[in-house]
């Protein structure tokens, strides 16, 4: 049994709104399931490509432009063999490396454009519930936890429709970070806060 999904999030640093909205929404699935969430480091720090191999879905999202490290993320997890789950671009205008960077990428995966941060958090959120639902026994989903998911998601598709609008707040997600549930784990140490 699997108590942990591990994401990985290649999006370039001056994308930290689009990398904050999405580490952000990963805590509204309704699951006990834990998370780790690593994402593109930032112009000092070195890729971890060990998460980029390890990772159980990978997104990469694509701004106006490609930059280091997130061509290395992307070509290390083809050489590992590993699928990059969903590929996002912006419907901004892209330089030339990135729209070569984009038919590169496109023989490999499908990209889908996102117009704005609201639609990237949906899009998203409906992949991660969608892999959680495909990969229930892994990740030991139990039934009632599976129809919740899907009443989630269903309820989140209704509310598209309407399209709502992603906080401007940051709350400072665009790090990597463990995400773990108090049904799946208990801490060794310190006093357990109940909201």
């Amino acid at each position: 049994m699997v108590d942990k999904l591990r994401l990985y999030i290649s999006a370039a640093y001056d994308l930290r709104f689009e990398r904050d909205v999405l580490a952000r929404a990963i805590t509204e699935i309704p699951t006990s399931l834990g998370w780790t969430i690593t994402q593109t480091p930032g112009p000092d720090q070195e890729a971890n490509l060990d998460a980029v191999v390890q990772a159980d879905v990978h997104l990469l999202v694509l701004g106006s432009d490609i930059q280091a490290p997130v061509g290395l993320e992307w070509s290390t997890a083809r050489r590992a063999g590993k699928r990059v789950n969903l590929l996002y671009k912006s419907s901004a205008r892209q330089t030339q490396a990135a729209q070569a960077f984009v038919r590169e990428a496109a023989r490999f995966a499908r990209w889908r454009a996102f117009a704005d941060a609201y639609d990237l958090r949906r899009l998203t959120l409906e992949l991660l519930v969608d892999h959680l639902l495909t990969h229930r026994e892994r990740y030991a989903i139990s039934a009632e936890e599976a129809e919740r998911l899907r009443d989630w998601r269903r309820a989140m598709e209704a509310t598209a429709r309407s399209k709502g609008a992603v906080s401007d707040l940051r709350g400072g997600a665009e790090q990597s970070a463990v995400i773990l549930t108090t049904e799946r784990f208990t801490p060794s140490q310190g006093t357990l806060l109940s909201s």
